[in-house]
């Protein structure tokens, strides 16, 4: 006779689906890996995607595919991601901007970051820098602060986009130094770097690889990086943090799946990363354009995107900022 016993139902529906996803994650992957990524090809999310996807096909055996989805401020990708099959063989490349900005910009976003994403591993982080034109009377960042606060309204800080991490950077900047600084969008980084070489903006809070030889060069003069300590590009250069007490940003990236991604499989990728991220030459590439690998468990990454998410919706509700 059969048990109809629920508890005794139960557990064997649950040993049932453990065994299923064990399987599948002993097979997996069967077919090359998609990974999406919202942004253009050469910008930095996609640099941290082809330097993972590399490391990912070689420790699977299949080829990965790199799928360049832009738009909506990387958001496009991330809706086609969250809605493709749950097995493993979609993976998204996801940044703070599109994971941790977005949600509090946009009112109505296709999906949910909580609900519609599984976090695998947070890959790598990266500071930014805060440069100036040459012409700005201004050496460092408690003189810019200084220089604000003696003339509110002057100062024009470049930013690639509206609601960019570039802009709420200098945004938070402004909240917590008490300075009004004069927000000014460009489409894209590179357009408004341009524009602050010539002179037409006073400052940009920006990637480190990309103005380093506009400062070699003598374009653009460093202030201040975005992290919590120096870096090793920019030796010399100091923390904002120094002049602001608790100024911190960086841009991080990390990979993401489906939701109903089988359990097993969202380990087995987590595994194969972070054999990944511990290789010397994952190191390297990463170095090299200047990022630090991360790593972690699934969870602690997803614990420190709800932090993310509420700090920049603060600074988001506090700046007012909207975008069409």
């Amino acid at each position: 006779m059969r048990s109809r016993n629920p508890a005794l139902m139960i557990a064997a529906a649950t040993a049932m689906s453990l065994a299923a996803g064990n399987a599948c994650a002993q097979s997996f992957p069967t077919k090359p890996i998609r990974m999406l990524v919202g942004y253009p090809p050469g910008g930095p999310t996609d640099i941290v995607a082809r330097i993972a996807g590399q490391k990912l096909a070689e420790a699977f055996g299949q080829q990965v595919v790199i799928d360049n989805r832009s738009g909506a401020g990387g958001t496009v990708a991330l809706d086609i991601g969250a809605r493709a099959t749950p097995d493993g063989h979609t993976l998204m490349l996801g940044a703070n901007g599109e994971i941790s900005i977005s949600p509090s910009l946009y009112t109505k976003l296709p999906f949910s970051v909580d609900r519609d994403l599984a976090p695998v591993i947070q890959l790598a982080n990266s500071a930014l820098v805060m440069v100036v034109f040459p012409g700005l009377p201004a050496q460092t960042t408690k003189e810019l602060v200084a220089l604000a606060r003696a003339k509110p309204g002057t100062i024009n800080a470049a930013s690639s986009g509206t609601g960019s991490t570039a802009h709420l950077c200098m945004e938070l900047l402004r909240m917590m130094a008490k300075i009004d600084l004069v927000h000014v969008p460009y489409k894209g980084a590179a357009p408004a770097l341009t524009d602050v070489i010539g002179g037409h903006a006073h400052l940009i809070v920006t990637g480190i690889s990309g103005t380093l030889p506009h400062v070699k060069a003598g374009r653009l003069r460093p202030l201040g990086v975005t992290s919590e300590k120096r870096q090793p590009s920019l030796p010399d250069v100091p923390a904002i943090g120094e002049a602001v007490p608790g100024y911190e940003v960086t841009s991080w990236y990390g990979l993401f799946v489906p939701a109903a991604t089988p359990r097993a499989v969202v380990a087995r990728l987590h595994a194969e990363s972070t054999r990944a991220l511990a290789s010397q030459d994952m190191k390297d590439r990463l170095a090299q354009q200047g990022f630090d690998p991360v790593g972690g468990d699934p969870e602690v990454f997803r614990k420190f995107i709800r932090s993310e998410t509420a700090k920049w919706a603060q600074v988001i509700k506090t700046a007012g900022v909207r975008v069409e």
